[in-house]
């Protein structure tokens, strides 16, 4: 499942607002602000909503190898969905 850090990174590539990421996923804009805070937890079928809804729109996570888990937009993809 994506982390807090993964999911205000994913939010920034797309140049979402929490209220546009909460319409796509059935969640309130003031949860997706607290959880990328890491100040609320969030049932594992709200994350799953909200990593489709970014996957959608064409952005891929990178699992934690080393480096650390990321995220970027799939080739082909402007973000601009």
């Amino acid at each position: 499942m994506i982390t807090p850090a993964q999911c205000l990174q994913a939010r920034k590539l797309l140049h979402w607002t929490p209220e546009r990421l909460a319409g796509r996923c059935e969640s309130s804009s003031t949860t997706i602000r607290l959880f990328e805070k890491n100040e609320r937890l969030v049932s594992l079928e709200r994350l799953a909503a909200m990593q489709e809804a970014f996957e959608a729109a064409g952005v891929e996570f990178i699992p934690e190898k080393g480096g650390g888990p990321g995220v970027r937009l799939r080739q082909g993809f402007d973000g601009g969905s």
